[in-house]
């Protein structure tokens, strides 16, 4: 377990006021010739992280996926993993998440005491994650596995109660997620008040899809925008979305 700056640049970007973009590959989702078009184009667009996992991974080539995107770029990559299964020291770092907008209490605590061993001997750095998942108009992969509801997006008082809570708890990252193909983003209201109440960085995910969403999702307050449905069918999309947030 080490540290590895990734946590320290995500925070030095979010104070400086510097919008982050992050590709989310999900091993299952992709062959070796589409993940490395991903991590040339990420690197061509200067996209800040690269995260590789999924709720449900079945083919067992994350780390095979991970060593081909190092081949292909410097950009950290972060595990994003949906269960124990999925941790590998061939990335830089690791959300530890807690799903903390549920209440099953294997993805709040059970499974991390499995990991933790594991991770303690690893060279991955551990940044301790508050997941909460947000309704996205639809069932997802995630709400599903988790066997948890997802926060209400009309509720955005829940989401920043929870969001508070694990930030007492000692969290260092607030995670939104309205999950991978998600009908519509975490909306932009609920960022704003979570935002407000709780200063840790703010990472936002789930259907976004365009330019234009994707800025308003930062002008909202979001420190770090995850896209990863949306470039499976058109990897070039990436430089529209960086350059929209960028900008900023």
């Amino acid at each position: 377990m080490k540290d590895n700056g990734i946590y320290r640049r995500l925070c030095q970007n979010t104070q400086n006021g510097q919008k982050q973009l992050a590709v989310l590959i999900d091993p299952d989702k992709v062959n070796g010739s589409r993940v490395q078009q991903l991590a040339a184009a990420a690197a061509t667009a200067g996209v800040d992280f690269i995260f590789v996992g999924g709720s449900l991974v079945m083919n067992n080539l994350t780390r095979e996926w991970i060593h081909i995107i190092k081949q292909q770029t410097n950009i950290p990559v972060i595990l994003f993993p949906g269960s124990v299964f999925q941790v590998t020291d061939a990335a830089d770092a690791i959300f530890f998440l807690s799903l903390v907008s549920g209440r099953n209490p294997d993805l709040l605590i059970g499974q991390h005491v499995v990991a933790a061993p594991i991770l303690y001997q690893s060279a991955l750095e551990v940044m301790p994650t508050a997941y909460l998942l947000i309704d996205g108009g639809k069932p997802t992969t995630v709400s599903y596995i988790s066997n948890s509801a997802p926060i209400p997006a009309d509720k955005p008082q829940i989401a920043v109660c929870t969001a508070m809570a694990a930030q007492m708890l000692g969290m260092k990252i607030i995670y939104l997620d309205a999950g991978s193909g998600a009908l519509n983003a975490v909306p932009e209201a609920m960022i704003t008040e979570v935002k407000q109440y709780c200063n840790l960085p703010l990472i936002i995910g789930g259907g976004i899809r365009t330019p234009q969403q994707a800025a308003g999702l930062c002008r909202a307050g979001a420190d770090l925008l995850v896209i990863g449905n949306a470039l499976e069918t058109n990897p070039n999309l990436v430089f529209e979305m960086t350059k929209a947030i960028k900008k900023l």
